[in-house]
C-alpha cells in the first residue's frame, strides 16, 4: 500500500489533528470526549514538514490540540512556558506582546532592530521577523507545534534554539464556528467568535473563515503619579481566510491577520533605593509605578499571504507562498519608574517584510521520500528611539542632562536553499538526511547624535553614523537514524547545525567605542540528540525521552556599557557583541498516563546545564564567572485532570497544574537582585460541558499569588535597578457555544 501522509497542501493546516486524550471532533475547537476511551491518540505535526504523527517523528516536538490548551488554560504563546521541557517565553520588559523566548538556554531578548531572535516564530508556516506583537494570542487555533533544537535545516537562520509554530483552523466545506464570552477578575473581559465554511453550496468550490477576538482587563498596578492604570491589556485581533478548490487536485488559500494593542506599559519594581532620586524610595506594590512618561505602549502588526497548493500525480505534490508581514510600535520606557527624567526613553519601531517559498515534496510509497524547497525574504526593520539621561547629582551642562537620538534601519536580504529526505534501510530503520544553503545580506544605515534639549533640533555631537554591508554564507546539515524496536517503542539519534545571521548594532558610539561600529558574528550550534517515542500498557501511556549535548559558538550578547563623556562624567548605551562558546546539555522527559477512563496525568521535566566555556572581556577569559541568560537547571509541570460523563449527556471535568523551575538570571548583567530564585506555580481548572454546543469553564492561574520575576534592567550609572514580573492570582469564567 502507498504511504500517502500529505493532503493537497505540503504542511499545511490540518482539518482533524488527534487530541493526547480521548479524541477531539474535527469540526469544533472542542467535543465530548468519548467517555470509554481507555487509550492516548497521537497529534498530527508537520515538524518536518509532511504530516506525521507525534509519536512517529524523531524530533523532540511538542504539540497542543484546541482541546488541550482550553483544559491547561493557555490564553496567549507565554502561557506554554511550563508546558513544554526548557522553554521560556515571555513578555519581553516593558511590553504586552513583544515576546522574549528562549528554548535549550538559546534565544534573543532584545527586541532592537538589528538584532535577530534565537527562536523562530510561525504564524500558518510565514516567519515572523521581529517580536513586536509576536507573543500571539491563542483563538481559533487548529495547532500548535513546539520544537526544539535547532531548526536550520527545514526552517533557516534564527531558529538555532528552535521553533514556535502557530497554525489556524482550517478551511472546512461544514458551516461551524463558536462565540465565546469570558470575565475574570481585573475587570478581565475578553470576547471571541469565528465562522466557517463553504460559500454558496459544499460544491461550491469556494470556501472562508473569519475569526475575531478582542481580549480586555484592568492594570495589575497604578502609576501613582499620573492614576493611570499600569499592566493592563487592551488587545483586538482578526483574521481572515479564503480558499478556492478546483477538485482535489489543486487549490488556492489567502489569509490575512490584524492585532492592535493598545496596551498600556507595563510596571515595575525598583528593586533598591536609586541615589539619584532619594524623595522616591522604592514601592512595596510589585507592579506599581510613579512615572511621568506617556502611558502610550502600542503596536500593530498586520500580515496577507497566497498559498498555491498543487498535486502534480500521486507521487508529487508542490506548494508556493507569498507573504508580506509589517508592524509599528511606539512605546515610552522609564527606566527608573520616577517622574523625574533620569532614564527616559521614547522608541519607534517599524518593521515590513516580504517572503516566497516554493516546496516540492516527494512521496511514492516506496522507500525514499522528502521535501525540497527554496526560500527568499527581505525585510526592513528600522526606527528611532530619542534617549533623555539625567544625573542630579552633577551639576547642568552640556552632557547633563544628556539627549540621545538613534535611528536608522537594517534590510535583510536572504535567500536559501533546502532538502531534506527520508530513506527506509530496512523495516524498522530509517534514515533522514537534509541541508539547507542560505546566503545573506544585511545592509545598515545608522545615525546617531547628541542634542541640546528634548526638541531634538541642534546637535552638538555625532555618536556613529554609517552606512554599511556585510555578507552571511551558511550551511546548516542534518542527519539523524530512527529505529522502531517495537510497534510502540521508537528511538533516534541525530546531529544538526542551526544558525543566527550577525547584523550591525544599531545602538553604536562609534566616537568613544570604536569596535560599536564593526558587524558582530553569526551564532552557531551544533547539536547532538538521542531519545526516544515509547507508548507502554496499550496505548494508555506515552514517554517521550530526549538527551542532547550541544556545542555553542559566536554567542550574541546585548549589554550595557559605560563610557566616558567630554566632561568626565559617566554614561552607557546598549552595547552588542560575541561573547565566544559554550556547552549546554540538557534531558527532557514528556509523559501522559491514561490509568482510566476518568483520570489523565500529563506533564514534563527538565534538567538543563548550560555552561560558558570561553567568554573574553576586556582581554580576559571571565568564563567561570558567567551564567546563561533564562536558562533554569530544573524545570518541569505535572496536571491532574478528572473527567467524567454526567446523566443528562454532558460532561464536567477537573484539572490541577502545578510547574516548577529552579533560579535563572534573567538578564545578562547577572544582577543578584534580579536573579530569580527558583519557584512554583498553582492552577486549576473545571469545566462544564453541557451538551454538543454549550461549556462553561472556571481557570485559575498563579493561585498562590506568587510573586516571581521575568526580566529587568540594572544600569549603575543611572541608579538604574528595576524588575518585571509575571502576571498575580488570576481566575476566569468563560461560556462557549458551538455550532
Amino acid at each position: 500500500m502507498k504511504r500517502k501522509h500529505l493532503s493537497l497542501a505540503i504542511g499545511c493546516v490540518l482539518l482533524a489533528p488527534a487530541t493526547l486524550a480521548w479524541g477531539q471532533d474535527s469540526d469544533s475547537d472542542t467535543q465530548a470526549p468519548r467517555h470509554s476511551a481507555t487509550t492516548l491518540d497521537t497529534v498530527t505535526v508537520t515538524a518536518r514538514k509532511r504530516e506525521e504523527t507525534l509519536q512517529e517523528v524523531p524530533v523532540a516536538v511538542t504539540a497542543f490540540t484546541p482541546e488541550t490548551l482550553d483544559k491547561l488554560n493557555i490564553q496567549d504563546l507565554g502561557d506554554l512556558d511550563a508546558q513544554v521541557p526548557n522553554l521560556t517565553i515571555y513578555a519581553a520588559r516593558g511590553s504586552t506582546s513583544t515576546v522574549t523566548a528562549y528554548i535549550r538556554g538559546i534565544g534573543q531578548a532584545d527586541p532592537l532592530w538589528g538584532v535577530d531572535p534565537g527562536v523562530g516564530i510561525y504564524l500558518d508556516d510565514v516567519y515572523i521577523a521581529r517580536p513586536q506583537g509576536a507573543l500571539l494570542d491563542v483563538f481559533d487555533v487548529g495547532r500548535i507545534e513546539v520544537l526544539r533544537g535547532p531548526q536550520g535545516t527545514l526552517y533557516g537562520k534564527n531558529t538555532i534554539g528552535g521553533a514556535i509554530k502557530y497554525v489556524s483552523r482550517g478551511l472546512s466545506k461544514d458551516t461551524e464556528g463558536h462565540v465565546s464570552l469570558a470575565v475574570g477578575n481585573h475587570n478581565q473581559l475578553d470576547a471571541k467568535a469565528s465562522l466557517g465554511g463553504s460559500i454558496g453550496g459544499e460544491d461550491s468550490g469556494l470556501r472562508a473563515r473569519v475569526a475575531v477576538a478582542s481580549m480586555n482587563r484592568d492594570g495589575y498596578g497604578e502609576n501613582l503619579y499620573s492614576g493611570q492604570q499600569v499592566s493592563d491589556k487592551e488587545i483586538n485581533a482578526a483574521r481572515l481566510q479564503l480558499g478556492a478548490y478546483a477538485g482535489d487536485d489543486i487549490d488556492v488559500q489567502f489569509a490575512f491577520d490584524w492585532m492592535d494593542d493598545q496596551s498600556g506599559v507595563r510596571g515595575a519594581r525598583m528593586l533598591a533605593p536609586n541615589p539619584l532620586a532619594p524623595a522616591y524610595p522604592p514601592l512595596d506594590d510589585r507592579y506599581d509605578i510613579r512615572s511621568g512618561m506617556k502611558n502610550i505602549n502600542d503596536t500593530t502588526m498586520k500580515g496577507a499571504s497566497a498559498t498555491i497548493n498543487w498535486r502534480a500525480s500521486d507521487d508529487w505534490s508542490f506548494k508556493y507562498t507569498l507573504a508580506k508581514r509589517e508592524s509599528d510600535t511606539e512605546t515610552n520606557i522609564d527606566f527608573d519608574t520616577t517622574p523625574l527624567p533620569l532614564v527616559d526613553v521614547r522608541a519607534f519601531y517599524n518593521d515590513q517584510q516580504v517572503s516566497q517559498e516554493l516546496q516540492a515534496n516527494f512521496d511514492a510509497g516506496g522507500v525514499a521520500r522528502g521535501v525540497v524547497g527554496l526560500y527568499y525574504f527581505n525585510g526592513d526593520a528600522g526606527g528611532q528611539v530619542l534617549n533623555h539621561f539625567t544625573n542630579t547629582l552633577l551639576p547642568p551642562s552640556l552632557t547633563n542632562p544628556l539627549y540621545g537620538d538613534t535611528q536608522g534601519y537594517v534590510n535583510t536580504n536572504s535567500i536559501a536553499l533546502y532538502a531534506d529526505w527520508t530513506f527506509d534501510l530496512t523495516d524498522r530503520l530509517k534514515l533522514d538526511v537534509g541541508a539547507r544553503y542560505t546566503d545573506e545580506d544585511k545592509h545598515a544605515v545608522a545615525l546617531n547624535r547628541f542634542y541640546t534639549d528634548l526638541d531634538y533640533t541642534t546637535s552638538w555631537a555625532t555618536a556613529a553614523n554609517f552606512d554599511k554591508t556585510v555578507n552571511f554564507k551558511n550551511t546548516s546539515p542534518k542527519a539523524s537514524l530512527d529505529y522502531q524496536i517495537t510497534p510502540d517503542i521508537m528511538v533516534y539519534g541525530s546531529a544538526s547545525r542551526g544558525f543566527k545571521s550577525g547584523g550591525y548594532n544599531i545602538r553604536a558610539n562609534t566616537t568613544a567605542v570604536p569596535r560599536s561600529g564593526e558587524p558582530f558574528d553569526d551564532e552557531q550550534v551544533d547539536s547532538y540528540e538521542v531519545g526516544s517515542k515509547m507508548a507502554f500498557m496499550d496505548q494508555s501511556m506515552f514517554l517521550n525521552l530526549a538527551y542532547f549535548y550541544n556545542q555553542y559558538k559566536d554567542i550574541q550578547l546585548s549589554v550595557f556599557t559605560s563610557y566616558t563623556l567630554p566632561d568626565g562624567s559617566q554614561s552607557f548605551f546598549g552595547d552588542f557583541t560575541n561573547a565566544g562558546k559554550g556547552t549546554v546539555q540538557g534531558i527532557e522527559a514528556e509523559y501522559q498516563w491514561l490509568p482510566s477512563e476518568h483520570w489523565l496525568i500529563s506533564g514534563n521535566l527538565a534538567w538543563l546545564d548550560a555552561q560558558y566555556d570561553e567568554f573574553i572581556s576586556g582581554g580576559v577569559d571571565i568564563a567561570d564567572s558567567q551564567y546563561f541568560t533564562n536558562a533554569p537547571e530544573y524545570s518541569g509541570a505535572v496536571n491532574v485532570e478528572y473527567r467524567t460523563p454526567l446523566a443528562n449527556g454532558g460532561q464536567l471535568s477537573a484539572r490541577v497544574s502545578y510547574s516548577y523551575q529552579s533560579e535563572v538570571w534573567p538578564t545578562t548583567d547577572l544582577s543578584p537582585a534580579i536573579k530569580q530564585p527558583g519557584y512554583g506555580l498553582l492552577g486549576a481548572g473545571v469545566i462544564w460541558t453541557v451538551n454538543d454546543a454549550w461549556s462553561l469553564s472556571l481557570e485559575g492561574a498563579n493561585l498562590a499569588d506568587e510573586e516571581y520575576r521575568t526580566t529587568g534592567y540594572n544600569i549603575a550609572s543611572y541608579g538604574v535597578l528595576t524588575g518585571f514580573y509575571g502576571p498575580p492570582r488570576q481566575y476566569t469564567l468563560t461560556a462557549r457555544y458551538s455550532f
